[in-house]
């Protein structure tokens, strides 16, 4: 299942459990959701604003009705596709959703630049029958929707697991030493990886700790200086005056003098 956005529900005395399927009100009218954290109380300093109750738990005939809807969008999808291509549109579909009693339609489209898709709504509420709104989306939220598989061999993040997206920066790769090449820093949506933020804060806090690039050390095999660092295993790369070229524990190394400017 896409892991998605989180949202909190007042569970209005029912006992509800992880996993629960329940019915909830959203903006887009009813929709089955699935219970991922267990209830707590919530304090009124938490709380600014009162929760939307959980209106039921779900029975088998809404499973079968949000299936229902989720096949209707195989007709929608088409219907769209067509619309766009008569329309002459720059928008590429990438997902669509019903709500649960199928009054409200979401077709999630990607384009590098703004659409003007008036047009299209309004043709789409009248073939469709149904509520219809368009919402353009970036490169990271189509990988997100469409899925697949990243580097590592694993799902995409975003899919499995992320239900919000975080700031990735170069500079979080320059932190862990990863070559600057985008074959090896860009997922599938052509983004920075969303991986890079994962350790980027622990390769920060143990560089911290080492000596700079340069810097000269005295070891049990004599005087050299830093050529590389290994981060995890808190060690350094010394070449020593003879040429050769060592692994030393940073606890084992002595600083002879700080690196010039």
């Amino acid at each position: 299942m896409q892991a998605g956005k989180i949202y909190s529900f007042d569970a209005a005395g029912l006992d509800l459990k992880v996993r629960d399927m329940v019915i909830v009100e959203t903006n887009r009218g009813m929709e089955l959701g699935k219970v991922t954290i267990g209830m707590k109380e919530v304090t009124p300093a938490e709380n600014a604003e009162p929760f939307k109750p959980v209106i039921r738990i779900a029975t088998s005939e809404d499973v079968a009705q949000a299936k229902f809807q989720k096949d209707r969008t195989k007709k929608a999808l088409t219907k769209s596709k067509e619309l766009i291509q008569s329309l002459n549109l720059p928008m590429k579909v990438i997902y669509l959703q019903y709500n649960l009693d199928g009054s409200h339609l979401i077709i999630f489209f990607y384009s590098e630049k703004r659409v003007d898709f008036r047009e299209l709504v309004r043709k789409l509420s009248h073939e469709l029958r149904t509520h219809v709104e368009l919402r353009q989306v970036g490169a990271r939220d189509e990988a997100k929707l469409i899925g697949g598989v990243g580097k590592c061999g694993c799902q995409l993040c975003c899919v499995s697991f992320l239900n919000e997206f975080m700031p990735v920066s170069i500079k979080m790769a320059k932190e862990q030493d990863i070559a600057l090449n985008p074959m090896k820093t860009s997922g599938l949506c052509g983004r920075l990886l969303c991986c890079l933020s994962y350790e980027y804060e622990q390769y920060h806090s143990m560089k911290g700790k080492l000596p700079e690039m340069g810097q000269e050390l005295l070891t049990k095999m004599g005087k050299g200086k830093i050529v590389g660092r290994n981060v995890i295993k808190e060690s350094l790369m010394v070449e020593l005056e003879t040429g050769m070229t060592i692994e030393v524990p940073n606890a084992e190394a002595t600083i002879v003098n700080a690196r010039k400017p």
